[in-house]
């Protein structure tokens, strides 16, 4: 399948091209390709895609509330650069979305199929990248994840062994619940639901969910200090420009339905903590 994947030198974006394979592959990232230019439609025609697999974006939580329209440029307007290459080519298009079009208030599992609300500009970017896929495409998978960690990447794990290492203590949100998804399950996932041609909106999240805590001390347990002291705090009690939602948790629903699943996040944590392991 001639398969065009953005954001290729991303955490996930590295881990699509492992996915989705070599051959009949365009990679387009920065500073080569910028999706917020209209020539990328031109790019991307000239390829002749079956599949677009977008997985740039600006993800920059708190940068977004800084510079708006930095991350609506490349969130919403690069977005609809690469569907109307996908309208023009005939493609079907995949969009990496995110947990937080959700706002968080309800305890109980988002499923697909719930109203988005999105509350901050990074998130409100991101739900309008989905409407605009919605409202161009009839041939379209939007794919949301969430707290998506994994090789060379700058996430939640590498911040948190960092801050030990500097601090010999943390403090973490208690109050703030998610999937941790590692990056290469969810790529395969992705590739998987691709070959079905069975489109629509999907959770992919490694199965189960924590807080931020939980989360933290499993990772300190796995690199062996699992004595650090850990502080548990309130979100509020740790300022700063964006407010995440506390509880936009994601239900496998659709991709469970077709046989998609991702195993626990415990189990890809400690893949992953072995893995930075050897590598040191």
């Amino acid at each position: 399948m001639r398969t065009v994947i953005t954001g290729h030198n991303g955490q996930l974006g590295r881990q699509l091209i492992s996915a989705f394979g070599v051959h009949d592959v365009l990679p387009l990232d920065l500073p080569d390709d910028d999706i917020t230019d209209p020539a990328v439609i031109e790019r991307v025609a000239r390829f002749a895609p079956q599949l677009i697999v977008h997985g740039a974006a600006f993800t920059d939580v708190d940068g977004a509330e800084k510079d708006p329209e930095l991350a609506y440029r490349i969130n919403a307007f690069g977005t609809q650069n690469l569907a109307l290459a996908a309208q023009r080519t005939g493609a079907a298009m995949m969009l990496v979305s995110t947990n937080e079009v959700f706002d968080g208030s309800q305890r109980e599992l988002y499923r697909e199929w719930d109203a988005p609300n999105p509350m901050g500009t990074y998130a409100r970017s991101k739900a309008a990248g989905e409407h605009i896929v919605r409202d161009l495409l009839r041939q379209f998978y939007i794919v949301r994840v969430a707290w998506l960690f994994g090789p060379g990447g700058n996430n939640f794990i590498t911040k948190i062994l960092a801050g030990a290492e500097k601090y010999g203590a943390l403090r973490v949100a208690a109050d703030e619940f998610g999937n941790p998804t590692y990056a290469p399950d969810a790529a395969v996932a992705m590739a998987r639901l691709a070959e079905t041609g069975h489109f629509g909106i999907y959770h992919l999240t490694n199965s189960g969910f924590c807080s931020r805590y939980e989360f933290a001390r499993e990772v300190m347990r796995l690199a062996g200090k699992p004595d650090l002291p850990i502080t548990p705090i309130l979100s509020a009690d740790w300022p700063r420009p964006s407010k995440p939602p506390l509880h936009a948790v994601l239900a496998n629903t659709a991709a469970a339905n077709l046989g998609i699943t991702l195993r626990p996040w415990q189990t890809a944590l400690a893949g992953y903590i072995a893995s930075m392991k050897l590598a040191a």
